[in-house]
C-alpha cells in the first residue's frame, strides 16, 4: 500500500513541478537576457504591498507542504515488522516469542519443501488486539524451482508449515500471504 502511495506521490509531483517549470517559462514577460530577474521590482513590489493575502496564502501552503512531507517521512520510517508475539504457557503467564525467531523458523520449514529454492518470510501485525485485522499475520515470498508444482508448494505450506507456526506461537489462528515466483534458469544444451 505504501508503495503505491509513493507512486502517486512521485507522479503528483512531478507533474506539478513540470507545470511549474512551463508557466514560468511561457506565462511570465519574455526574459531579457541572461542576467534579467523574472520579476522585476516593480512586479515584487506590488505584490509584496498592494496584495497582503498573497503572502499569507504563500506561507500557509508551504506550511501544509511541509506538515504533509514529515508525515510521508514518519510513514517511511514507521516499522511494520511485528517484534513479538506473547505465547500463552497455560500457568497463567506469558512467554515472549521472537518475531525473528519465527520468521526463521518458518523460513527454514518452507524452504525445505519440496520445489521451493527460497523463502523470505515477515511477520506483520499489531500483538494485543482482538481483532482478526490487527492480529499477527505472515507474508511470504516463496521462489519456486522450474520444475515446482504451484498447488503442491501451497499444500505443504498451508498445512504442516502454518500448522507448526501456529502451535508454536499459540495462536487459534495465524492469517498468511503468500506469494509464489519461479526462478529464472537458462535452457539445456542439446548436443
Amino acid at each position: 500500500m505504501l508503495g503505491t502511495v509513493n507512486r502517486i506521490l512521485l507522479g503528483i509531483i512531478g507533474a506539478v513541478l513540470l507545470g511549474a517549470a512551463a508557466v514560468v517559462l511561457t506565462a511570465l514577460r519574455p526574459l531579457g537576457g541572461r542576467h534579467e530577474p523574472l520579476l522585476s521590482a516593480a512586479t515584487r513590489q506590488r505584490y509584496w504591498h498592494a496584495e497582503g493575502w498573497w503572502w499569507w496564502a504563500v506561507v500557509a501552503g508551504l506550511g501544509v507542504c511541509v506538515v504533509l512531507a514529515l508525515w510521508w517521512l514518519l510513514a517511511q520510517l514507521r516499522r511494520s515488522r511485528l517484534p513479538a508475539v506473547l505465547v500463552d504457557t497455560g500457568d497463567g503467564a506469558f512467554a515472549v516469542l521472537r518475531g525473528r525467531a519465527l520468521e526463521e523458523a518458518v523460513a527454514a520449514e518452507a524452504g525445505a519443501l519440496d520445489g521451493v529454492a527460497r523463502c523470505r518470510v515477515a511477520l506483520r501485525g499489531k500483538q494485543g488486539r482482538r481483532s482478526r485485522r490487527a492480529g499477527p499475520k505472515l507474508r511470504m515470498e516463496l521462489e519456486l524451482e522450474p520444475h515446482a508444482v504451484p498447488a503442491d508448494a501451497l499444500a505443504g505450506l498451508a498445512g504442516p508449515v502454518l500448522g507448526h507456526a501456529r502451535r508454536s506461537a499459540g495462536l487459534p489462528e495465524l492469517p498468511a500471504e503468500a506469494r509464489f515466483r519461479i526462478t529464472s534458469h537458462r535452457a539445456r544444451r542439446v548436443a
